[in-house]
């Protein structure tokens, strides 16, 4: 998001191009203390303005001239008298000197995260109840910073990571299956969830609590079999005594509440997946340890100062959501 304006500055052309310069560029130190001369009128005066020795001014303006490849000055025993070159220079120096001041301001800006982008990827559920609640918090902060949003899985965002495609990423993983992150990524924790057992109202295992083996007749819903939640499912079942029977399985928590709605079967769901649904029961599972842990992950933070304004809005955004959701502790 740096301005533009420096390059499309026609003093910058009339500098750069006009002058015949084919291939080289001016140094806008030495066109400043162009300014300066011909404002004091001697190159001793504009060393003094500018904490330069004169000969420094007198090298600087030198230099100039053999960029230019002409005069800016007539120098004689009573001092220095500017050339119409010089005059012109000057003139349009003001143009790309305001530019240049510009752009320094907008890459310190950058430099400390108050403006520029952050490429953010986050899985669904994270995008539904944890973003709304850290954009929020993040833009009142950081209004010039831009946030692009690309949604997936950890084995979809992870890549783009490492590929510096994105600057921040929301993954998670289950305690009963463990997840080694790139040792080149840094990670901040940011909540961990229960897993909510849902039934279709009237169940007949309908209750506050159970115990896992109590269902190990039942017909399951589940995500997707290789997902992370379906093998989770697998082995917390696996350790009660018994293999799941799964029916019917979608990666999306709408569809999978439909089913359960419609009794074709129960399901076992991290706490940000839940939304309070008629015809819906839940239970919580007394034996059941396992839980879900959310984080952030990203490059070092010199790679883009604006991620740790994002990740600090997420951390906030992570109290507040276990504070809205029950089953949600912020880390």
């Amino acid at each position: 998001m740096l301005s533009e304006s420096l390059s499309r500055s026609p003093a910058f052309f009339a500098v750069a191009t006009g002058m015949g310069l084919a291939g080289r560029m001016l140094n806008p130190l030495h066109l400043r203390t162009l300014v300066v001369v011909l404002r004091t009128g001697s190159f001793a005066e504009a060393a003094r303005r500018l904490g330069y020795t004169g000969s420094a001014v007198s090298q600087q303006m030198a230099s100039l001239e053999r960029a230019v490849k002409m005069s800016l000055f007539e120098r004689d025993a009573h001092g220095i008298r500017p050339t119409p070159t010089a005059d012109f220079l000057a003139e349009k120096a003001q143009d790309v000197l305001a530019a240049f001041g510009t752009f320094e301001d907008e890459v310190r800006a950058m430099s400390e995260g108050s403006v520029g982008r952050v490429r953010l990827g986050s899985f669904p559920t994270a995008s539904q109840k944890l973003l709304p609640l850290a954009l929020s918090e993040f833009v009142q902060s950081h209004e010039n910073v831009k946030i692009e949003l690309d949604e997936g899985e950890p084995d979809k965002l992870v890549p783009l990571l490492m590929d510096r495609d994105l600057d921040l990423a929301l993954v998670y993983h289950y305690d009963l299956v463990p997840h080694a992150w790139p040792k080149a990524l840094r990670s901040t924790p940011l909540l961990s969830e229960e897993l909510i057992l849902l039934l279709p109202t009237g169940h007949r295992a309908e209750r506050a609590e159970i115990s896992l083996a109590d269902l190990k007749d039942e017909t399951w819903v589940s995500t997707g079999e290789r997902t992370p939640g379906a093998r989770s499912l697998r082995r917390a079942c696996a350790a009660a005594g018994f293999e799941p029977d799964v029916n019917f399985r979608s990666d999306d928590y709408d569809v999978i509440r439909g089913f359960v709605r419609s009794g074709l079967g129960i399901a076992l769901i991290p706490a940000l997946g839940h939304i309070d649904t008629d015809g819906i029961s839940t239970a919580r599972i007394v034996d059941l340890k396992v839980r879900r842990h959310v984080l952030a992950l990203y490059p070092p933070t010199t790679v883009n100062p604006a991620v740790q304004g994002a990740v600090a809005a997420l951390k906030v955004a992570a109290r507040s959501a276990a504070d809205l959701t029950p089953g949600v502790q912020a880390r």
